[in-house]
């Protein structure tokens, strides 16, 4: 039983990145399918799907690399809000990642989002992770 699903999801991504995996498999829960919809729509990873085996959700995620020797696209993935210290912020005040080149993933009254997206709709909220 896992108590953080997101965390759980970004380090199996970080641990499929370090050994060249193409493909990685995450239990699919609402939080996750709409982070990997993020990173897909950012260019992070080439595409997921998701699928049910023994009566369980699961997400199946196609990494994306660059070149013969296949550098990862997603350099660096770290957890910010963590269940043990929430981190909120509002929209004046959230987070730049690499000026603008990474992304920060944000979890809003108006659902998940990018720190950019978040930005221009003027809303504020929990800051999940950052990515680039």
């Amino acid at each position: 039983m896992v108590n953080d699903t997101i965390s759980d999801m970004l380090t199996r991504i970080r641990n499929a990145n370090m050994v060249k995996h193409q493909i990685v498999q995450i239990p699919a829960t609402k939080m996750s399918l709409a982070i990997a919809s993020i990173l897909k729509e950012e260019g992070f990873i080439e595409d997921f799907e998701s699928y049910v085996e023994n009566q369980k959700k699961y997400l199946l995620m196609s990494l994306k690399y660059i070149g013969k020797t296949r550098n990862p696209v997603i350099c660096k993935i770290k957890r910010i809000s963590k269940p043990g210290l929430r981190v909120y912020s509002n929209s004046k005040e959230l987070p730049r990642v690499l000026d603008d080149l990474g992304i920060a993933i944000i979890s809003t009254s108006k659902g998940v989002m990018t720190n950019l997206k978040a930005k221009e709709l003027g809303i504020g909220g929990e800051i999940l992770c950052h990515i680039w």
